[in-house]
């Protein structure tokens, strides 16, 4: 029963197929093509069709097939735009296994993120740090009134202590020469530092320089075959590029997070270190104590940044140095040179008119603020470049070197951009009156 229904299915289909055909090979680019899957199906269907379990389901392909020839594309045909070659060649395993080889690597196995790692990974470095310090004993012991009234023999004299403090964080090379970029804060008074490589050698390394006010440091190794860190354009990062942190949190070796760029040119103020002068490159990418001084990954498995700090009230917000900013001191610490940075010596706020106007409701108020957008300059310290160009608490910034001025950051961007030495136009607001003062940045002293 079930053959002589297929039998009279595969008639119908026979009698479809032959009516449409006549319909169709009247047009000569179609004719080629309509021929060929006429012989596809006759050679196809007979031996599949009466198949036990599985007639119904080659009948349905064949329609299936027909269905797609005669209508995916009608406007094509009725136009004569099919192809004068109509030949499709058979998809057979060892064309398959030609496709899979002519792939990619990337694309056969693994994942954009397993390449990056590998091509940077031998370079970087966990950086294990020592230093002793020296603690007294209670200054209150050394008080005359505690004396006096406990008596001499009570306060027996006591040596100082000296502690040893450990450390650690991360580290890449940078050049074949054993040169390792880290963070000042890594390697700061450290009296030893080792680093050791993913291979497993160690070194003893040497603090060639270090930068506080860009928390940047490069160390010294001596070894053969060192692997180096490509380094990437910081500038040509974007909101969305994907972000690949590798470093050794708490002692775990070659750790590898992934993240994005969360922003862009985030100011140290904002992320909660008022006292550097960086722009960061904020990822989500995370970043956990020991982290500090790795690399910062595009997709490409090139250096964009140097992992240096996280908001503690947070979590996904890292901060990492553009590596834009460490190629230009790089070399200056490498050379044991000291990095100068201009300074004014003032502190500022952002001013707006409606903080103005609160300010000025308040009759505890200091003093009376305009109600004008700029930076109000809160405090100069004595014997500084800021001092003894006439800057006074309480004026605000409106302009430096005709640039309009509403961020205490613009202030810092103008001074760190300038030259010691090289005088400042700043136009300043005081009172209600408006007068503009020439300051000459000085350098910035005690930097390590």
């Amino acid at each position: 029963m079930m053959q002589k229904q297929q039998r009279s299915m595969v008639a119908r289909l026979h009698h479809f197929y032959a009516f449409n055909y006549s319909q169709f090979a009247s047009f000569n680019k179609f004719a080629q093509f309509a021929q060929y899957l006429r012989n596809l199906y006759t050679s196809i269907l007979p031996s599949r069709i009466y198949t036990k379990g599985k007639g119904l389901t080659s009948l349905c392909l064949g329609a299936f097939f027909c269905s797609i020839a005669l209508f995916a594309s009608p406007q094509a045909a009725l136009a004569g735009v099919m192809p004068t070659s109509p030949k499709i060649p058979a998809l057979t395993s060892a064309s398959t296994a030609t496709l899979l080889a002519q792939r990619q690597p990337s694309e056969v196995s693994g994942s954009f993120v397993a390449a990056a790692v590998r091509r940077v990974g031998g370079a970087v470095v966990r950086i294990d740090t020592e230093r002793t310090i020296t603690r007294r004993s209670n200054p209150g012991f050394e008080d005359p009134f505690f004396r006096q009234f406990f008596g001499d023999e009570f306060f027996q004299p006591t040596p100082p202590q000296q502690q040893r403090l450990q450390g650690q964080g991360s580290g890449f090379i940078f050049d074949g020469a054993g040169l390792v970029l880290t963070n000042a804060h890594v390697v700061a008074e450290a009296d030893r530092v080792t680093v050791t490589l993913k291979d497993g050698r160690n070194f003893e390394g040497k603090v060639q320089g270090v930068d506080p006010v860009t928390d940047l440091a490069v160390v010294k190794i001596s070894g053969s075959d060192l692997p180096v860190a490509p380094l990437g354009d910081s500038e040509q990062v974007e909101v969305g590029d994907w972000a690949i942190a590798v470093g050794n949190p708490l002692g775990l070796d070659n750790t590898v997070t992934l993240g994005i760029v969360s922003t862009l040119r985030r100011s140290s103020a904002q992320a909660g270190i008022p006292d550097k002068r960086l722009a960061f490159i904020q990822t989500d990418a995370a970043i956990n104590p020991g982290n500090s001084g790795g690399p910062l990954l595009n997709q490409n498995g090139e250096v964009i940044g140097i992992n240096t700090a996280i908001r503690a009230d947070a979590m996904g917000i890292g901060f990492a140095i553009p590596i834009n900013k460490a190629k230009e001191i790089s070399q200056i610490l490498a050379a044991g040179k000291k990095v100068s940075h201009p300074f004014l010596g003032i502190e500022l706020a952002n001013l707006t008119p409606q903080i103005a106007r609160e300010n000025n409701q308040d009759p505890n108020a200091a003093f009376l603020l305009p109600e004008i957008s700029g930076v109000l300059v809160i405090r100069v310290r004595p014997n500084t470049p800021a001092a003894n160009g006439g800057l006074r608490r309480g004026d605000v910034i409106t302009q430096i070197d005709n640039q309009p001025i509403t961020t205490a950051e613009q202030v810092q961007n103008a001074v760190e951009n300038s030259r010691i030495g090289q005088a400042l136009s700043i136009r300043i607001r005081r009172g209600d009156q408006n007068t503009t003062l020439s300051v000459r940045p000085g350098e910035m002293e005690n930097q390590s």
